[in-house]
């Protein structure tokens, strides 16, 4: 079953780079701006929980559909494309096992703990 939601994703992450290069984007651009959302992992600088909610806003999928949509729906090439590299960063992220996180420590994931306990 691991096997088969990893394929999953991994099929998200090229959907979302094609998508892009479908949008008229450069097929450079999807790959220099893919690690931005990694940024997020900052504000664990300020402690676990927030950096949890801060890095899972920059994770989630569901989030990076909105704004994609409203790219679309608001005829908005940049949202289309954030919306788009969310999306592809987050499944690329599952499918090296990191997935979004509790607030209790960065290595605890909604897909297991990464690396040994």
């Amino acid at each position: 079953m691991k096997s088969l939601l990893k394929l999953e994703e991994a099929t998200k992450f090229i959907f979302s780079y094609v998508l892009t290069l479908q949008l008229g984007f450069h097929w450079w651009s999807f790959w220099v701006w893919l690690i931005v959302p990694d940024l997020s992992i900052l504000a664990y600088a300020l402690n676990p929980r927030v950096g949890a909610v801060v890095y899972n806003i920059f994770h989630h999928q569901g989030l990076a559909l909105a704004i994609a949509l409203a790219g679309l729906f608001l005829q908005n090439p940049a949202l289309k494309f954030a919306g788009l590299v969310l999306f592809g960063h987050s499944a690329m992220d599952r499918v090296l096992g990191y997935g979004l996180k509790y607030s209790d420590d960065f290595k605890n994931t909604h897909l297991g703990w990464i690396g040994k306990k």
